[in-house]
């Protein structure tokens, strides 16, 4: 019998965090679409560092996530020239 043995992340800041009570709307906007109010969010909420380290590890690629678009993780996981 097969078990998964990797260990599964810690997604409690979830709960808590403002996008969670906000919607999805914001964090991921139609394409050429602004991220201007899902950042404004983003910068008000406690978990903002937790959801980033998300992202991060887990190479999301779409949506606003701990504050930063698409484009500006990208950035923070390509390395410098």
């Amino acid at each position: 019998m097969y078990t998964d043995t990797m260990p599964t992340p810690d997604l409690a800041w979830q709960r808590e965090a403002l996008c969670a009570q906000t919607g999805a709307d914001f964090f991921f906007p139609e394409p050429g679409s602004s991220v201007r109010e899902a950042k404004r969010i983003c910068g008000m909420c406690e978990m903002r560092p937790a959801c980033l380290e998300y992202a991060l590890a887990n190479d999301e690629r779409f949506g606003v996530w701990g504050g930063l678009s698409e484009k500006e993780r990208l950035q923070i996981r390509r390395p410098a020239p």
